[in-house]
């Protein structure tokens, strides 16, 4: 018979389940199926589930009934049912628990934005939803609640005092999302939420979700002062930041990364550890052997082109102002600067000038990587532009503006005089820093190239005529996985079927790899360029590995960087190995793509000046493209 919960919680580190949502699509659900309806609907499939976390090692599972509340149940026509749902999910996970596993009934916020529309939905409104989940969790038999995945501390407050209302002799656990900064989208700072959670009844605080390992690591860190007066903290983090592969979604947070972060988390203060989105059994069992904990044994596209502007489109690609500009026999070079997430843009123009004279072909801007919010790519790319006359391509994203938004700020970009386009997908908007954002992705980056390759050819999506054409060199992506090209690659030839003439890739840090690149993709009609990024620590290493989707850094770099226990020696390794690397690759890639870490423009001027007193060419493609513009 398991102890009370907050007695062994408050002398041990209790490990949680992972993710239940990811996890049941991962196993064959169908995407965009209501998963708290399975609670009565198909309750193998969710007991299957809580036995698997269990027999990974979970001392802790939480019910299926995130988000079981009239709100969002009202979607599926079933807003009478939550009290029957809600203890369905219960009733589940405790058979499944026995007498050795705690079982802790999810509540996740309503979907309400706060601050809320008084004229829409009542406060009172708000606290009978929150009754009917916790009647029905606390009918089912569940040991704890747990308040998880809020981002208002307003909301979760809420949830925390008609939980103790209507359960209270329960435990209470309080989580809120931190994606930057040990902040919430709204500004408040993780150890104020904690605090006021506290006060408010919750027994444990922590966070949850979010993006990625690095960031929980900090909002714990921040939250650890209430761990020094006794408050156990808990922390259930993603498994890095994600990516559609696919129909899939991606976690790229390997088990052993994040159970190695995990033992960090323990020591400022977190008794309670688990996973959430992309999280698996395998992880569990990871965090399990890497924290010693026994296991328990197991009881009883978006808008489409109108048809005859693609066929025109595809007949005649454009290289564009971009690609035409290219100095004859000399390796092209494209130099990454993110815009300022401030109003003080002259850091960033300053470095501009500095990568202009050292020899750099073009500034690439992104446009709100991440969703974190920074000055517009667009603006910032005109006054470089103004200030340096270089070659300026903005990175352009379906995420934040619809298809009509797109074909007007394309057009803007024309007027501006911007000649090339990186088109891309974009970023998940789940990790913004700003509250309320969600994505649009009217068009990916597909349909983007569409659209650019119609206004190449002077009529926009609707067929009309612009009265001039655009000169755009139209990039794409291209995130090569040397141990699976193919899909990528198929994707890459559709792009360039679709107009695209450039590509730049994900950083890159194996010359062997990028060679391989190269060759598999040299049918290809149009110039490809490596992304080059230099590492500048340890720490770097490991979070571009573990959590950033799609960059993989290899063993023996990351090994060699962990030698050493200060930066500044870990630095001067990186930047040896990246100079290196630059000089292996220089004879066979057509361009060269330099990301600035954290926008130091000074870290790569130094692989500029390298290039350019080499007297490196490259592949030579460009001039092929050059010369064949020409004679156009």
């Amino acid at each position: 018979m398991k102890p009370p919960f907050i007695e062994y919680v408050q002398s041990h580190v209790v490990l949680g389940d992972g993710a239940l949502g990811s996890y049941l699509f991962e196993r064959g659900v169908e995407r965009g199926r209501n998963l708290d309806l399975l609670n009565i609907q198909a309750p193998d499939i969710i007991f299957t589930a809580h036995e698997e976390y269990i027999r990974a090692g979970s001392q802790l599972i939480e019910t299926n009934t995130f988000g079981a509340n009239r709100f969002k149940l009202r979607e599926s026509g079933a807003e009478e049912q939550v009290e029957e749902i809600n203890r369905a999910g219960a009733e589940i996970a405790v058979k499944a628990a026995g007498h050795q596993v705690y079982v802790a009934g999810s509540v996740g916020p309503t979907g309400i934005s706060f601050p809320r529309d008084e004229e829409e939905f009542t406060q009172d409104d708000l606290r009978a939803s929150f009754q009917e989940q916790v009647r029905g969790l606390v009918s089912g038999g569940v040991d704890l609640l747990i308040m998880e995945t809020f981002s208002s501390l307003d909301e979760v407050l809420l949830a925390l005092a008609v939980a103790r209302k209507e359960a209270p002799d329960l435990p209470l656990i309080g989580q809120m999302v931190f994606p930057a900064r040990g902040r919430t989208v709204r500004g408040d700072d993780a150890l104020t939420c904690g605090k006021k959670m506290h006060a408010a009844g919750a027994t444990l605080v922590g966070t949850n979700c979010g993006r990625g390992v690095d960031a929980m690591v900090l909002a714990v860190e921040k939250m650890s002062i209430l761990a020094g007066e006794g408050v156990a903290l808990s922390a259930f983090p993603n498994a890095g930041m994600p990516e559609v592969v696919g129909n899939r979604m991606i976690y790229p947070a390997q088990p052993r990364y994040m159970a190695k972060r995990a033992k960090e988390m323990i020591r400022h203060g977190v008794h309670l550890i688990g996973g959430c989105c992309g999280t698996t059994p395998a992880h569990i069992q990871e965090f399990r052997a890497a924290l010693k904990i026994k296991p328990v044994r197991v009881q009883v596209e978006g808008v489409q082109v109108r048809q005859e502007v693609q066929e025109d489109i595809l007949s005649e690609p454009q290289n564009g102002g971009f690609l035409t500009s290219l100095e004859p026999r000399r390796l092209p070079i494209i130099a990454e600067l993110d815009p300022p997430i401030h109003l003080d843009a002259e850091p960033v123009l300053m470095g501009a000038e500095q990568l202009t004279k050292a020899g750099v072909d073009a500034i690439s801007l992104g446009e709100n990587p991440l969703a974190i919010l920074r000055a517009g790519n667009l603006g910032m790319a005109s006054l470089i532009r103004q200030r340096t006359g270089l070659q300026t391509i903005i990175h352009q994203t379906g995420r934040d503006i619809n298809a009509l938004g797109l074909q007007s700020r394309m057009m803007e970009a024309h007027l501006l005089g911007i000649e090339a386009v990186l088109a891309v997908s974009g970023d998940s908007a789940a990790g913004t820093d700003q509250p309320g954002v969600s994505g649009v992705f009217d068009v990916r980056s597909a349909g983007l190239i569409r659209i650019l390759g119609s206004l190449n050819r002077g009529v926009n999506m609707a067929g009309r005529s612009l009265k001039q054409q655009t000169n755009f060199s139209i990039g794409a992506a291209f995130s090569f996985r040397p141990a699976s090209p193919d899909l990528q690659i198929r994707r890459l030839e559709k792009k360039v079927a679709l107009g695209a003439r450039f590509a730049m890739t994900q950083p890159l840090f194996c010359a062997d790899e990028i060679e391989q690149m190269m060759e598999l993709v040299g049918h290809l009609d149009l110039l490809i360029f490596p992304g080059i990024f230099p590492l500048i620590s340890s720490r770097n290493a490991e979070f571009l590995h573990n959590e950033v989707p799609g960059i993989s850094v290899p063993d023996e770099l990351r090994a060699e960087l962990a030698r050493f226990n200060q930066v500044a020696d870990q630095r001067a390794v990186a930047l040896e190995y990246t100079a290196k690397l630059i000089e292996k690759i220089s004879s066979f890639i057509d361009g060269l793509y330099l990301i600035s870490p954290l926008n130091k423009w000074d870290i790569i001027l130094d692989f500029i000046v390298q290039a350019r007193q080499a007297g490196w060419t490259g592949s030579g493609r460009g001039d092929a493209f050059k010369l064949r513009t020409d004679n156009s």
